[in-house]
């Protein structure tokens, strides 16, 4: 019978394309990855994984191998990390991945209710504005919108992801009241470029009567960051098209102001991203729990909807 270090090298190896990237999921060395993987291709008597320098691919008898493994790989891991953590408390690391503003000022006040709570768990925060690849990446969780929800993913929605046209009350005094989308030509845009795609995304508003608008903007300026971005509009430098919650405190202090505050962008949901074990670690399945609470206690949906 293959050892589950065998097993797991296979399957981190295959998801990564690289013994090295595997390796820092599995926290071993590259060689204990490259020997657990040639052993197993030893017992079973293929060649799992065509090598080259520049990465690893799968042969064909590897891709049948890793289909038939299925999720049996993550149950084993699951409910040995599920068996252990009965034994006490919650404990391990705990990676998260989550975007830097809403990290800082929704998911970071989280943690002293955690840290007393779970004393034994110690979270890893990964503040970046890119979108990750769960399993890939090696989270545990991961916050935000737009993940693409890979084999073995699920999510739970938290909050509605509208995003809102905003600028400073300096800048909107300087120009005439804008009452519909197509005036908004007449203003100076700020945008933030694609971290993904590295171009400017289109966007559809949407209005009070479901109508829809294309956005289409002629930049005055681009950053590759939200925060940046919202401080550029705090500056007055012009209009921005923000996520709610990154410009909640600023809307409501009055360092900003909405324009055409009866329309705004539907992005999708803000959720919650983890594996989709039957036995979830209970270091995840404690820290779900909490989010998903704190969350409807704080009532995110009702605050981060643009209609409000």
């Amino acid at each position: 019978m293959e050892t589950l270090a065998n097993l797991q090298s296979f399957v981190r190896s295959a998801e990564a394309g690289s013994f090295s990237a595997a390796a820092r999921r599995l926290g071993i060395t590259p060689a204990a990855v490259s020997r657990n993987v040639a052993q197993l291709e030893a017992n079973l008597g293929v060649r799992l994984f065509q090598r080259s320098t520049r990465r690893l691919a799968l042969t064909e008898a590897g891709e049948r191998f890793l289909g038939n493994l299925g999720d049996g790989l993550e149950t084993v891991q699951a409910a040995i990390a599920d068996v252990t953590s009965h034994a006490g408390e919650p404990a391990g690391v705990l990676r998260i991945s989550a975007a830097p503003a809403f990290g800082r000022d929704y998911l970071l006040p989280l943690m002293p209710q955690f840290l007393q709570r779970y004393p034994a768990v110690v979270p890893e925060w990964h503040f970046d504005n890119r979108q990750v690849e769960l399993i890939a990446d090696g989270f545990d969780v991961a916050i935000g919108g737009g993940i693409e929800l890979a084999p073995g993913v699920v999510a739970r929605d938290l909050a509605p992801a509208h995003l809102v046209l905003v600028a400073s009350p300096g800048y909107l005094s300087r120009h005439p009241a804008v009452r519909s989308p197509e005036q908004l030509s007449g203003l100076e845009h700020l945008a933030m470029r694609s971290l993904q795609s590295g171009k400017v995304r289109s966007w559809m508003l949407q209005g009070p009567r479901q109508q829809r608008q294309a956005l289409e903007l002629r930049p005055r300026l681009l950053v590759n960051d939200p925060q940046a971005l919202c401080q550029s509009a705090l500056m007055g430098l012009g209009i921005a098209l923000l996520a709610v919650p990154d410009v909640l405190g600023h809307l409501q202090s009055g360092a900003l102001e909405r324009v055409l505050p009866d329309w705004h962008v539907d992005a999708g949901p803000i959720s919650l991203y983890f594996a989709g074990h039957k036995l979830l670690p209970a270091k995840t399945r404690v820290f779900v729990d909490l989010l998903v609470d704190h969350a409807r206690q704080q009532q995110w949906a009702e605050r981060f909807a643009a209609g409000r």
